[in-house]
């Protein structure tokens, strides 16, 4: 035994420049992936998907057939051709609930069937009694995200309160001399003819915190896989006898057994995904059973949790065992420092910057989070994310086995073993 105190390490600066290189790589990594994906999504907003929806029927304006929703939506798509900020999606009212039903708009502008016959109704009205005022609706998806479809309502609002700006300038050239006979808040009324409504496009039961229970649901499932795929390894490691486990104030060893790093990580695969049905049934019963979310396709919910837990499992799985010690701090970056800000729940793909963008197309939890949204929210349907989410758990496992057995059984070929070097005790002279 050496005579050195433990707390002399602390003067070594290898331990403080290995540890504060690592350490402080992952806090800059980590500021920028959650904060610098959040700090601007208005001016980071590219092309997201609104419906705008005409059903005006037309009327007769000044001796004209006119119709002035199709004016209206059509102003509305030339005024913001020139930025890409927002992709009004000309369509008619069954598209519109088809696509808010699986998710594919934010939010969606309707000209309703009489608002032509409306605004013309207003000039003959002014003098004889109080005028219905037309309506534009703004219809809002909080299924699809919160602020993507805060985003969405801003835009739209903003687009239907310049429209009716738009039809009072075309209403008053219609009325002309009329304007003398009409009272002061008839004028008024004439400029801005028409009221902006707001409603729900695709409303959530009330236990669906507000559209974003889908995502909170599918990040347990992933911190599940990641956090217990540390667990499983380690326990593996100690059943082979390759570490000990401490237990408290008691240090556990088991005998060696012999295992290539490929049977290790086989033996560590099956086991989670074994525990992958017992962690997504706890999963399930605590979200729903339990806390009351609102719910529908529980059998279908729970497969897919239990098969989202053991891709994600047996992926960190993979990365430990490639890398080793450091596979932690890679697998906390894939699997929650880059995900979580890429995942599409809190802000929209279309309002982060386009690294972002190109990193959601393949992190995993925003794939899970579109099969679990689709179950919860769109009555499973396979448009709306869940065809995805299986496809791409498909092609990750596949990865997944391809990439650690494939580099693992490299490393056993070229003896990279974890057998530890069996020392000899010293030999000592014989007392003369």
């Amino acid at each position: 035994m050496s005579g050195i105190h433990p707390f002399r390490v602390l003067r070594a600066k290898p331990l403080w420049m290995a540890n504060g290189l690592i350490t402080g790589v992952l806090a800059l990594l980590f500021a920028v992936f959650y904060v610098g994906a959040n700090i601007d999504p208005v001016d980071h907003m590219t092309k997201l998907p609104v419906g705008l929806v005409n059903a005006d029927k037309g009327a007769a304006l000044g001796g004209k057939q006119v119709n002035l929703g199709a004016r209206i939506t059509e102003s509305i798509k030339q005024s913001t051709a020139s930025g890409d900020s927002i992709d009004w999606k000309a369509m008619d009212e069954r598209e519109m609930k088809e696509e808010l039903g699986e998710g594919k708009l934010y939010g969606a502008l309707v000209v309703p069937a009489d608002f032509t016959s409306s605004v013309t109704a207003l000039t003959g009205t002014m003098t004889t009694g109080t005028p219905a005022r037309p309506t534009l609706t703004v219809l809002t998806n909080q299924s699809a995200g919160s602020l993507g479809s805060g985003l969405a309502r801003t835009a739209t609002t903003r687009a239907a309160e310049n429209a009716s700006l738009q039809a009072g300038k075309e209403l008053t050239a219609q009325t002309g001399a009329q304007q003398t006979k009409l009272p002061a808040a008839a004028h008024l009324l004439l400029a801005d003819p028409a009221a902006v409504t707001v409603q729900d496009g695709h409303p959530l039961d009330s236990h669906s915190g507000l559209g974003l229970t889908a995502f909170y649901y599918a990040l347990v499932l992933v911190v599940c896989g990641m956090l217990s795929a540390n667990v499983i390894s380690g326990q593996v490691d100690h059943a082979l006898g390759y570490t000990h486990n401490d237990m408290g104030p008691l240090r556990l060893h088991r005998p060696l057994i012999r295992a290539t790093r490929v049977q290790t990580l086989a033996i560590s695969s099956t086991l989670m995904a074994g525990l992958s049905l017992l962690m997504g049934t706890l999963v399930m019963v605590g979200a729903v059973g339990i806390m009351g979310m609102d719910a529908a396709h529980l059998p279908l919910l729970w497969l897919y949790s239990v098969c989202a837990i053991a891709v994600s499992g047996i992926g960190a799985l993979t990365l430990l065992a490639v890398f080793g010690t450091p596979g932690m701090l890679v697998v906390t970056l894939v699997f929650i420092g880059m995900a979580v800000p890429t995942a599409g729940a809190t802000t929209p793909l279309e309002a982060l910057p386009g690294f972002y963008r190109f990193l959601a197309e393949f992190e995993p939890l925003r794939q899970i989070t579109g099969g679990i949204r689709s179950i919860l929210y769109y009555d499973a349907q396979g448009d709306a994310g869940l065809t995805r989410g299986w496809v791409m758990m498909a092609t990750a496992l596949v990865a997944a086995a391809l990439f650690g057995f494939g580099v693992l059984g490299w490393y056993d070929r070229k003896g990279l073993h974890r057998i530890p070097v069996e020392t000899t005790p010293e030999k000592t002279a014989a007392p003369a």
